[in-house]
């Protein structure tokens, strides 16, 4: 790739997943059609890791994400599996019977009203049936932002999304999609619910064979491929699905990251007993075969629980969210997600998926937490040691991983990012001669001052961290979840409110390896050994045997052992 970038190929398994996914491509999207008056440098970030270059049969340059989709049938509503940028004649020259023809034709769904006027602003289709791209700058993103007067774009309503599909504004590569036809996204049957029948979809030759193909076609186009990370529903059958993926990549591509961020949708529903007992086991299995096979594991959920005990979901003083509605809970996910991974997606300096995971998962600790402030809560009149003073002793981030409150437990190790300030407010702007309010205030950087914070947080603990101008970008179709209190760039305005909306915002995100993980782990596997099996006999039908969920419930606790720490023992 140009400039060398260290490629990433993504894996999307999974519906909560696409819409966690989907909600990160936008934002990938958005930072690459950046208006030609931006204040944060280019350059922080480099797009290449995560994207490829193409051509089109018809000569078009094409810039599409590295990716492998797998979901269900019905699950991509009026997006066509073959994407539409691409028109592969192979596909046309398939069928070469010269007999009769008999053409079933399923129901086609109307087009999301966004995407039909994404659509009109991106392209044309031509009387011939190609699609006509408007041109991509210097071969990446759309066309970037004018000042010639524009049609008010289409906001996505919460009452017009079904499925992920319907707000993904990034068109994807024939080769992306890969739909799982025998299970149903829709209904009450034929669902892909349990870990057993996700793990033998790919002991089948057709869907082995078919992410095999897809893995060597990106593979091999890659001139330095650091990894693969994985967004997998933990939940559902994709679970197992995830489980089979990551023994895939471990097995074929040795050496290379494999990074899984494991997906909940919101807290439990009561009154669903077999839902929540299928959640239960799918993630317990899943966490347990995932960490067996990854590089690094993190459950990412807004929900307070990974076990039976019902949670609220999380709080953000700043952002008014449904935790219902996957549309709002996908869109939090995934801005935190675009932050804990800057570190190997950096132009600079990068940290690979590798050296990331070694650094947090010393001594069997696979599992990790991810944590985030979603926005930064700095106020223009201030600078960045004045806010981290006020947040005081207390866990400076929003626990993202499900594992209840954080106070009290203690951090092993700590990835930190904070993105998205102005750099004249990264150090204090205090006269000299003032007394300084804190040794935070000392500091000549805003690297510094950063470093300083977490270790006075966390005395013994080692950290990485680092500190980026480019903030996350939230305009449409990111759902409008902030309070009016903030500003236009993100930030917590000291007056009133100006109308303006949000379209950027700074974030604070964590990976943690953190002795909350003893508890939440060990809480899990008490929930599983107290399970009458005898009643879940379907889960066991799907091609899980006793001695498996045996084997599961002894490598849980296993797993619960290593994050002890002086004052936190199991019982």
């Amino acid at each position: 790739m140009a400039g060398g970038a260290r490629e990433v190929l993504t894996l999307q398994l999974g519906h909560f997943a696409g819409f966690v996914g989907a909600h990160w491509w936008n934002q990938q999207d958005a930072a690459l059609c950046r208006p030609t008056d931006a204040k944060e440098p280019p350059g922080e970030l480099c797009p290449d890791v995560l994207y490829r270059t193409g051509r089109t049969l018809h000569g078009q340059e094409t810039y599409t994400p590295r990716l492998i989709l797998m979901d269900l049938k019905g699950s991509l509503s009026s997006l066509k599996q073959e994407g539409g940028l691409y028109r592969d004649k192979q596909l046309d020259a398939a069928i070469a019977w010269q007999g009769k023809l008999t053409t079933h034709k399923e129901e086609i769904y109307p087009k999301n009203p966004y995407l039909q006027d994404l659509l009109s602003a991106e392209g044309v289709l031509n009387s011939d049936g190609i699609w006509r791209v408007k041109s991509i700058p210097n071969g990446k993103g759309p066309p970037p932002f004018t000042t010639a007067t524009t049609p008010k774009p289409v906001i996505p309503t919460e009452g017009s999304i079904r499925v992920w599909s319907d707000f993904l504004r990034v068109h994807l590569h024939p080769r992306s999609i890969c739909m799982i036809q025998k299970y149903n996204h829709d209904g009450e049957a034929g669902r892909l619910e349990a870990f057993g029948q996700g793990e033998s979809i790919l002991k089948e030759p057709k869907y082995l064979e078919e992410l095999e193909d897809r893995l060597h076609f990106y593979v091999e186009e890659c001139d330095y491929l650091q990894g693969f990370q994985i967004l997998c529903d933990l939940h559902n059958g994709f679970s197992g699905v995830g489980a089979k993926a990551a023994e895939l990549l471990h097995d074929e591509y040795s050496g290379r990251g494999i990074i899984t961020w494991g997906l909940l949708p919101g807290p439990y529903r009561l009154g669903e007993p077999q839902k929540n007992i299928y959640r239960l086991l799918n993630t317990a299995f899943g966490l347990v075969h995932l960490s067996a096979h990854s590089s690094l594991v993190c459950p990412l959920s807004l929900g307070g629980s990974l076990g039976l005990q019902p949670e609220p979901p999380v709080n953000f003083p700043h952002l008014q969210y449904d935790a219902t509605l996957p549309f709002h809970c996908g869109a939090i996910l995934a801005t935190a997600l675009d932050t804990v991974t800057v570190p190997y997606r950096l132009c600079s300096s990068p940290v690979s998926m590798v050296h990331l995971a070694d650094m947090l998962n010393f001594s069997g600790k696979k599992v990790v937490t991810a944590g985030a402030t979603i926005p930064f809560p700095l106020v223009p009149s201030q600078s960045l040691p004045d806010t981290l003073m006020q947040l005081g002793e207390a866990t400076p981030w929003t626990p993202l991983s499900a594992c209840g409150d954080p106070s009290g437990t203690c951090c092993f190790a700590q990835s930190v990012v904070l993105r998205g300030l102005d750099r004249a407010c990264h150090t204090s702007q205090l006269t000299p001669g003032t007394p300084l309010p804190s040794s935070l205030h000392a500091c000549t950087t805003g690297e510094e001052v950063l470093a300083q914070y977490l270790q006075q947080q966390q005395p013994r603990v080692r950290s990485s961290s680092h500190l980026l101008l480019t903030p996350c970008k939230v305009v449409p179709p990111y759902p409008y979840l902030f309070s009016s209190s903030l500003g236009q760039q993100g930030l917590v305005l000291d007056g009133p409110p100006t109308g303006a909306a949000v379209e950027s915002i700074p974030v604070l995100g964590a990976l943690c390896s953190s002795s909350s993980l003893n508890r939440t782990l060990g809480d899990l596997a008490k929930d599983l050994a107290k399970l009458d099996l005898r009643r879940w006999a379907s889960f066991m039908d799907a091609g899980v045997e006793q001695d498996d969920l045996e084997e599961t419930l002894q490598e849980l606790r296993s797993l619960a052992q290593c994050y002890q720490s002086g004052d936190s023992l199991m019982d």
